[in-house]
């Protein structure tokens, strides 16, 4: 057996143990696991500078650096998504329905555990924590296969958040990571079905259909975000400029940032010098635009190219394209759109109706930046990932999303 059937098969075994955990000791290991995380800081933070150090040696991008960096606070905000999932209702064991047949049957649909998830990630170390924190309190033993480029942290990260589980005599096995960065060993755990139940990739769009062709075990997609703004021509203009600022810029390295914006060519010459002076003009790092005919006759800016409407930027970059109305907004997303989220800025109720009945994205926003589409801030704690396909779970995946179900059929003598 290879080092990686053992990971998995170990996980497999224990399984049944991890879904029955008591509440009260779940809870317990996820609060010692937020303390870990802050007790072991410094090797943390060192291990994470090895692994920074490794990625501006090799000339990584600049958003991959940031993902892949942390500091006190975000290790701070790592331990509180712990926190938070411990505060969290436990989903196991809820009675999802219960309905009693004419023959006397009561049915009763039962939420439990899936058993054992695999995610396959990329260089965002605080997957590491999320990842076992959602698991751990839905009663699944998780298997995580990192990126090298992280591998350091990764390593520093697991070793804290295992010791939880040791020091309140719970399996280990309910935590693996496959330390192994050769693409061999993903290829590997990509088709270990008879061990894992499902398998989750969380990265670029290159990882994720990576996944999607090659893996046996069932996959969940969590999507790239190609995100949409529509500024439509009833919107309030400066309400449309702070919700594009924050959506583009507060952290453009992330998959719920905005990268494509379409105006209202009626309002276009009136709100597009606002934005220019906004994310141009007025900003230390100022945004690159890249604009279509319409919008270039308007302000300066690059033109736009013709990949450049489906490009996930992660960068301060922003493509520009002016439409007539919001029917030809909604067109544009559902050609270019990843699924992710789309907002629109308006005050017309019609176009509201509108743009949210047929924009067939996981969230649509009215009047808000796309940046909330996350886990903490929809009330989940934390999130496993966005999911954009529309089988077993959508947007962003909490708890419940990592539950399966059920049926117990409570009888009494009865027969077909």
């Amino acid at each position: 057996m290879t080092d990686l059937e053992k990971i998995c098969a170990d996980a497999y075994e224990a399984r049944v143990k991890i879904g029955t955990l008591d509440t009260d000791i779940k809870n317990k290991v996820l609060n010692d696991a937020a303390d870990n995380l802050l007790k072991a800081e410094k090797e943390i933070l060192e291990a994470n500078k090895r692994d920074v150090a490794t990625a501006e040696e090799n000339m990584k991008a600049k958003s991959m650096i940031d993902r892949l960096s942390l500091d006190h606070d975000r290790l701070l905000g790592m331990a509180d998504g712990l926190r938070q999932i411990a505060k969290l209702a436990d989903p196991i064991g809820e009675v999802m329905s219960m309905a009693k047949r004419p023959n006397g049957l009561i049915i009763g649909k039962r939420r439990v555990a899936i058993g054992v998830v695999g995610i396959i990630f990329e260089a965002r170390p605080n997957v590491t924590s999320d990842a076992f924190g959602l698991c751990f309190k839905t009663g699944n033993c998780v298997i995580l296969k990192g990126g090298s480029d992280a591998i350091n942290t990764n390593i520093a990260i697991v070793k804290a958040l295992k010791k939880a589980l040791t020091d309140n005599l719970v399996s280990a096995a309910a935590l693996a990571l496959i330390e192994s960065t050769d693409r061999e060993t993903t290829n590997a755990f990509m088709k270990m079905d008879q061990y894992v139940d499902v398998l989750i990739p969380r990265g670029g769009a290159g990882l994720i259909q990576n996944v999607v062709k090659n893996a046996t075990i069932p996959v969940i997609q969590t999507g790239t975000g190609n995100c949409h703004v529509y500024v439509d021509k009833a919107a309030d203009l400066n309400m449309a400029v702070d919700i594009i600022e924050n959506a583009k810029t507060s952290r453009p390295s992330v998959c719920n940032a905005e990268e494509v914006l379409l105006v209202d060519k009626a309002i276009a010459p009136t709100f597009l010098p606002m934005l220019y002076k906004r994310l141009v003009t007025d900003r230390e790092r100022a945004v690159e635009l890249r604009l279509d005919e319409t919008a270039a006759a308007i302000i300066p800016g690059k033109k736009a190219g013709e990949k450049d409407f489906d490009t996930e930027f992660l960068d301060y970059i922003l493509a520009v394209k002016c439409v007539g109305d919001v029917k030809e907004a909604v067109a544009h997303i559902a050609a270019h759109s990843t699924g992710h989220s789309e907002a629109i800025v308006t005050r017309s109720p019609e176009a509201e109706r509108y743009f949210t009945a047929n924009v067939d994205s996981a969230a649509v926003y009215v009047n808000a930046s796309t940046r909330f589409t996350d886990g903490g801030e929809f009330g989940l704690g934390c999130e496993m990932g966005i999911s954009t396909q529309k089988l077993h779970a959508r947007g962003p995946m909490g708890l419940g999303e990592l539950c399966s179900y059920k049926y117990i059929i409570h009888g009494d003598g009865q027969i077909r």
